[in-house]
């Protein structure tokens, strides 16, 4: 009879072994709309365990250890941005490799609960942004000097049409069907002067989000990067959001101007627009200062 109960012991751990490395298989998301990366560790008890309690305890230990590898292994592969990774980074700098070790070790714990045949799980999240204890400020260093927008392409004359989207800033229990985007137009050689942030719709190009892009006109030149903004600001809330739904951009505020990428560089990570949207885009910015807020959203 005892050896029966042993037995059925047995497969049960296991079953729960194979159940539990199936969750931990799918357990790890970079959340790049909530700039956070969670993951779920789980953990069974040793079948030397004396009682219920230290098994509990010992399952809750092991959960936490599978998290933290979890964490680092998800860190190690955001990409900073279009052509390198953290692991990258921490590869090349022992400092980097220090503090990402920290940040791991830091890891905050949001959830976490017994599961059955005596498994837990212990859910745990990094921020990929933040003034502290954040990979952003793990990871990138301040830029000895700010360089300013570049001028726009003489030229070429500034786009003149956009759509509108309405974008709701305040979310709400129960929205509204949204509404559908609206052909704009915008006055020639001058600036409308009232959008509050830049949308650029980036969807069906297979866009990969990175911490750090960059957007660039047709002819290459860079428009927008990490050395243009004020270094705190970036670590503090990220250079861009990213949605897959272009009414849901909040960070780009209630009336954006929404341009559409023509392609992709560097690995998918960075857009680039027509020579006419940017110098749209730059001549907008030098009235409301909506890139150097930041208030940028990438449609994927």
């Amino acid at each position: 009879m005892k050896k029966c109960l042993r037995m059925l012991r047995i497969c049960g751990l296991m079953a729960a072994v194979m159940l539990l490395s199936a969750v931990s298989a799918f357990a790890a998301e970079t959340d790049w709309n909530a700039s956070v990366i969670t993951v779920e560790g789980m953990g069974i008890p040793p079948a030397n365990a004396y009682n219920a309690v230290q098994a509990r305890m010992l399952a809750r230990r092991a959960a936490m250890v599978d998290a933290y590898r979890q964490i680092a292994e998800a860190v190690k592969g955001v990409n900073v941005d279009s052509e390198t990774t953290v692991e990258n980074m921490m590869i090349l700098s022992d400092r980097t490799t220090t503090r990402v070790n920290a940040l791991v070790q830091g890891a905050r714990i949001v959830e976490e609960y017994a599961i059955p045949e005596g498994g837990y799980a212990v859910k745990m999240q990094v921020p990929l942004f933040g003034v502290s204890n954040s990979v952003a400020s793990a990871v990138m260093e301040r830029p000895t000097k700010m360089e300013a927008f570049p001028p726009q392409v003489p030229s070429v004359a500034p786009s003149t049409s956009s759509i509108s989207v309405k974008v709701d800033v305040t979310p709400t229990v129960s929205k509204l069907p949204a509404e559908q985007p609206k052909s704009i137009s915008l006055p020639e050689g001058r600036a409308a002067g009232n959008f509050t942030g830049l949308i650029v719709d980036c969807r069906g190009l297979g866009l990969k989000p990175v911490m750090s892009p960059v957007i660039k006109n047709a002819n290459g030149t860079p428009i927008y990067g990490y050395k243009n903004l004020d270094y705190d600001k970036v670590i503090s809330s990220g250079m861009a959001g990213y949605t897959e739904d272009i009414t849901n951009s909040p960070r780009a505020g209630s009336n954006p101007l929404v341009v559409r990428a023509v392609s992709l560089e560097n690995h998918n990570g960075n857009p680039v627009i027509s020579v006419a949207d940017a110098n749209r885009v730059l001549m907008e910015n030098n009235v409301t200062k909506f890139l150097d807020k930041t208030n940028v959203v990438f449609v994927r």
